[in-house]
């Protein structure tokens, strides 16, 4: 696909849903250890943990290389531009266009994971000329299921995706998104 040749932007800021999804900064060091040193996290997702803030200098400086790189970007889930409260990743790979999102503890239940994740799918379809997108997820973990169900994906008819992280076996099922038809075709 071409847009897997085409760079990402050196900053980007998306709005929709009442988000602001925004670059990391410096100054988001100090907040990310609240959002993601939590069990949950380290369980479900292949954030190191614990999560402190020599992990968060390590996720920040990952995230450069990699959007330089053109494989991935992380964007600071945002309701004012300002407090981060959890984050969304876009990850260009063989097997397709993922997202992945992480909110923090003190500020689930709010939707925020879904939205984020529209919000960037949206992105996709219509910066990136993606033509599908993929969530990979546990079926154990409800959460996520939730969240894919939220925001319009349907489990598709693929093989697990097996493997081990942090000395525990998973197996990923692979929810997809397509766009929807636009209401502005000529």
């Amino acid at each position: 696909m071409s847009s897997s040749t085409l760079p990402f932007p050196d900053r980007i800021e998306l709005t929709g849903e009442g988000l602001v999804l925004r670059d990391w900064t410096e100054a988001d060091l100090t907040a990310m250890p609240d959002l993601f040193d939590h069990p949950d996290i380290a369980y479900w997702t292949p954030m190191v943990s614990p999560f402190d803030e020599a992990a968060a200098r390590a996720r920040l400086d990952r995230d450069r290389q990699m959007r330089a790189e053109g494989t991935t970007i992380l964007l600071a889930i945002t309701v004012d531009g300002c407090v981060p409260l959890g984050e969304v990743m876009l990850r260009r790979a063989p097997e397709g266009t993922e997202i992945g999102y992480a909110v923090g503890p003190a500020y689930r239940g709010q939707g925020l994971a879904a939205r984020a994740v529209r919000v960037m799918a949206a992105y996709a379809f219509e910066q990136l000329g993606v033509e599908q997108v993929i969530l990979e997820l546990e079926a154990e973990n409800a959460a996520s299921v939730a969240v894919a169900t939220k925001a319009g994906f349907s489990l598709l008819d693929l093989p697990l995706i097996e493997g081990e992280e942090k000395g525990r076996p998973y197996a990923l099922q692979t929810w997809g998104l397509r766009p929807t038809s636009s209401s502005c075709s000529g």
